[in-house]
């Protein structure tokens, strides 16, 4: 019987596949996409040790580690066999930090797992469609919550790194050997220190002003919604400068700024084209929406990355497998965007025009 033919609300009907091999649960590593600029990575090699030590089974591909600085022996030191892509691809569970194309997809088997970074992959009609049609449960990391304090605990890691490199990139900018003026974004002895002006909200932008404070700048940070600015000020201290978006008061501060950093507003909100105009010429400007700085420090996200994904897959193991965590845990529910061969995300359902389903509605028919 095909299994698409099935109630899409009785999870149970579908093909479950078995483990492969010696019966031991396998996780799949491959390496990022050569087109692609993408840098940062999941898991070290100590952190793999710890899960094989668990009694799972890694399978990475050859020289996967080599955007974070780290050999295949470092890898296979800590039980984890080096291999090729597709025999990844084959493993129980893949882990990725880019979503996987289409033609990956379709090289997993059957009823397997694919957790990964939220990517524009996703938003793809035939990545979805493959992945419906090869039955994949796939979860994206950065929209799980934990289940102890409902914090979005692998976003969080990304977002305040993204934040801290941020002030990195400014301050290389600046100076001489980064092409800039050659001036430091502290203040010394009878010098003003830079100016960052800092626009929006979230993880990514307290950071961000939080360590331009550390670095010795005057720090503005600007919004439009009065109450996530009393929420930065209380995360970042007395000496942030929290201002209400206002085309007057933002014109002034674009003006004297060394450093402008954009994110995501509470609202709507469009950063004026005339402003350009009037800003420093040796000005440094990053803009979160199309930039992430923390692909520039890989290393660093794989070890922050690790911590957590550690306890993840230790907490899977104890709730036999991930579909035990999926049906325990309302935060890893919140990532999961096909589920046994139904798209169950309502986002990536409305851009694609496609019919989902809620995955709340189909845990509780298997129960």
């Amino acid at each position: 019987m095909d299994y698409k033919d099935l109630n899409v609300l009785d999870p149970e009907l579908k093909v479950i596949t078995e483990l492969e091999g010696d019966g031991k649960f396998t996780i799949g590593l491959p390496a990022n996409y050569a087109d692609d600029e993408e840098t940062r990575f999941l898991l070290t090699p100590e952190a793999c040790g710890l899960i094989t030590s668990a009694g799972l089974k890694i399978k990475m591909e050859a020289d996967a580690g080599i955007d974070i600085s780290f050999s295949d022996d470092a890898y296979a030191e800590y039980g984890v066999e080096i291999t090729d892509r597709d025999t990844v691809l084959k493993a129980d569970l893949v882990l990725s930090f880019c979503p996987l194309k289409k033609e990956d997809v379709m090289k997993m088997r059957k009823g397997t797992a694919l957790l990964c970074m939220m990517g524009n992959e996703l938003f793809k009609a035939a990545t979805i469609e493959a992945l419906l049609e090869r039955n994949i449960t796939c979860g994206v990391l950065d929209n799980m919550y934990s289940s102890y304090n409902d914090e979005p605990v692998f976003a969080n890691v990304i977002n305040e790194i993204d934040g801290r490199a941020a002030i990195l990139y400014a301050q290389e900018h600046l100076s001489y050997l980064g092409g800039g003026k050659g001036v430091l974004l502290a203040g010394v002895a009878g010098i003003n220190p830079c100016e960052v002006l800092i626009i929006g909200e979230g993880m990514d932008v307290c950071y961000a002003a939080k360590a331009a404070i550390a670095a010795g700048a005057t720090v503005t940070l600007v919004n439009n919604d009065i109450s996530a600015l009393q929420t930065a000020r209380q995360f970042c201290g007395e000496a942030l400068t929290t201002i209400a978006i206002h085309p007057r008061v933002l014109y002034n501060k674009c003006k004297t700024a060394d450093v402008l950093i954009l994110g995501e507003t509470t609202r709507p909100f469009t950063f004026p084209n005339k402003l350009n105009r009037i800003m420093k010429d040796s000005a440094f400007v990053l803009n979160f929406k199309d930039n992430h700085p923390s692909a520039a420090v890989p290393r660093t996200v794989a070890m922050g990355l690790s911590n957590v994904l550690v306890n993840f897959l230790d907490e899977m193991v104890i709730k036999n497998g991930l579909e035990g965590m999926i049906m325990t845990s309302e935060g890893v529910q919140c990532g999961i965007i096909t589920y046994h061969g139904t798209l169950v995300d309502k986002l990536i359902a409305s851009y694609l025009s496609k019919p989902s389903v809620d995955i709340k509605i189909m845990l509780t028919a298997k129960n």
